[in-house]
This record gives C-alpha cells, structure tokens and sequence, in this order.
C-alpha cells in the first residue's frame, strides 16, 4: 500500500526502530526491495535521487515504483530522495510521489529555509510528506564529513523544523554519502541532544558502509529513517561480476544479492515485522 513518512515514522521513533529508505534505479532494484519488505513483513521506503537521474528517468522509473506500491501487502513510501530543483520535486509530485526530500543544505541557511517551506506547502497540498536536511551530510569522495562545522546543532534543528513544517529532518552527524575511505566518526551525543530538543522523527543519511554498532548506537539514539543505496550497488555488482550464467540468470542472481542486502537491513533496524 502507498503511505507517507507520516504513516511510518512517528511508530518507528516510538519503537525505537528505524524504516530504510532503499534507493532504486530501476526494475530489478525494485523487485528486490518490495519482495524483501514483503518477505520480513516491513514497511519500507523506496526511494530515487536527483543525483541518480541520469541512470533511472524519473518519467521512466515512477510508473513502475508507485504501482509496485499500491500492489504491495506492507506499507511502501515512494520518496522522492535529495530534490535539488524546484521544477524535479513538483514533478515527482505530480507524477504520485508520496513524499518529498528538497536539499538545500549546501546552500545558504536562509534561502534553504524558504524554499523548504515552500515545498511543504505543496507538497502538503499534494497529500505528500517532506523531509528537509539542515547542517550538511558529506561526501564520502572528499572525506567532509569529518568537518564539523557542518554538523546540525540542536539549535538549527529546532529553528528549522518550526520555520518549515517539515515532517522529517535530515541531520548532520558525521556521516556522508558514498563509500567510506576512512572510517566515519559519529557524533553520537549530539545526535541525542537533537532528539531531546525535537518530537520530528530524525533521518540518517550515508548509511552504506557504517558499522552494525553504527547503525545499532544511531537508531537507539533517535534515528527513525536511514538511507541506504551504495551497499545495494556493492551486492548487485558482486553477484554479476562472480556469477557464471546466462544473462537472466545472471540478472537474477543480481536481484536476490539486493534482495539479501534489503533483508540484512531491515533485520538490524529492526522493522522486520513491523508492517
């Protein structure tokens, strides 16, 4: 069944558990990620990037994702993942999205706030969700994430979240996008103060490649939504590389490594059987 983050989450930060948001570029993603959440009986988010539009046209791959959806038996979000433009989320609105990321964190603080807050008042109008991010997540190719004057403060989060109306927040904690060439350090006490100033669920991003105590120490301190995409790049690119077969068989094998990855996930956040 289609839902919103607000369908999902605030049951999560209540339990103690996160939902993964798993990004797809296509089909065969997909198809691993809605039967993993089915298998486990999870909710799940699936998600696509601006950033990874070239590899999956939004108009191509959201048919595919929103009635994989509505078909599902566990609650799926279509989330539409670091919307970078006005013009590509109000498409992904338009096109079913059921939530909505707008991203302007590397940007001016101000100018971030306003268009978030003119996301929301679309996207709300549309029936959707929104996350927005304050601070900045890094990237893993330039190794900022261990600049911490990036990091989200208790302070921004609160001025954020009352100045947008966002349903979710993306923080800052020392984690960052990509694959990890040195190992991340979290700042796990700031990311608990954040969640004693703030009821709005808390969203990790950079997810792939973090340790399982990582994950365990995050989500125990609030976090109720985790990203996860290059650790599913990493599975499908195994499978075919060390698979002798036949193209579709080397196609499944593909699909059933993402499935295993999805399923890895979802069992150490803890939402197996959540749905």
């Amino acid at each position: 069944m289609l839902v919103t983050l607000n369908d999902i989450l605030p049951a999560a930060q209540a339990g103690r558990y996160a939902v993964g948001l798993f990004n797809t570029t296509d089909t065969d993603m997909l198809e691993a990620a809605i039967s993993a959440a089915e298998e486990l009986r999870s909710p799940i988010i699936i998600g696509t990037a601006e950033i990874l539009l070239p590899y999956g046209e939004l108009s191509l791959i959201a048919p595919s994702v929103i009635a994989a959806a509505k078909r599902a038996s566990v609650p799926v979000v279509v989330h539409y993942d670091h919307g970078l433009t006005f013009d590509r989320c109000i498409e992904a609105l338009k096109l079913g999205f059921s939530s909505i990321m707008f991203d302007g964190s590397a940007g001016d603080t101000e100018v971030n706030l306003a268009a978030t807050r003119e996301i929301v008042k679309i996207a709300h109008s549309f029936g959707a969700s929104v996350e927005g991010e304050i601070g900045h997540v890094g990237n893993a190719d330039s190794n900022d994430n261990d600049s911490d004057d990036m990091y989200t403060s208790p302070e921004e989060a609160v001025e954020f979240v009352k100045a947008t109306g966002v349903d979710a927040l993306a923080v800052a904690i020392g984690t960052a996008h990509g694959a990890y060439k040195t190992k991340p350090r979290l700042d796990i006490k700031r990311l608990s103060e954040i969640r004693s100033a703030l009821d709005t669920p808390l969203v990790l991003h950079g997810g792939s490649g973090l340790s399982d105590d990582d994950f365990r120490n995050t989500i125990a301190n609030g976090i109720a939504k985790v990203n996860i995409f290059t650790d599913l790049c990493v599975a499908g690119l195994d499978a075919v590389e060390n698979y002798d077969g036949s193209y579709l068989e080397t196609r499944n094998a593909k699909v059933k490594a993402i499935k295993e990855a999805v399923m890895q996930k979802m069992i150490l956040f803890g939402c197996s059987g959540k749905a």
